[in-house]
């Protein structure tokens, strides 16, 4: 049997240290380009500062949800509630699990929406 708890664990340790590096990235990027006057939104050279803050802030917001995601399956491992779906009550399958911890539903459901 998995210990999910440690599996939980190591993706919020991951995500947690992703979004420190994704806010140094998006300070970097801010602080760079306040000493310049490049005119980057007619660069055809690459693509412009404000869209590589837009990807950055996108990219944060993405792992702050994954954050949520997995403090929330910790709370349903701590209820020993987790492993069953939310929708139907079935066991989630391990290999599920294994590939999402943060699983919520079983895939039957996901299909159903």
């Amino acid at each position: 049997m998995m210990d999910f708890g440690a599996v939980l664990e190591g993706e919020r340790s991951r995500s947690e240290h992703r979004l420190e590096s994704l806010r140094e990235e998006l300070a970097s990027v801010i602080e760079g380009s306040r000493w310049t006057t490049d005119d980057d939104e007619h660069d055809p050279e690459g693509s412009t500062i404000a869209f590589e803050r837009a990807k950055i802030a996108a990219l944060i917001d993405d792992t702050e949800s994954e954050l949520r995601e997995i403090d929330a399956a910790r709370a349903r491992l701590a209820a020993g509630t987790y492993g069953s779906c939310e929708r139907c009550g079935r066991e989630i399958p391990l290999m599920r699990l294994d590939a999402l911890p943060a699983a919520r539903r079983c895939v039957l459901c996901v299909r159903l929406r």
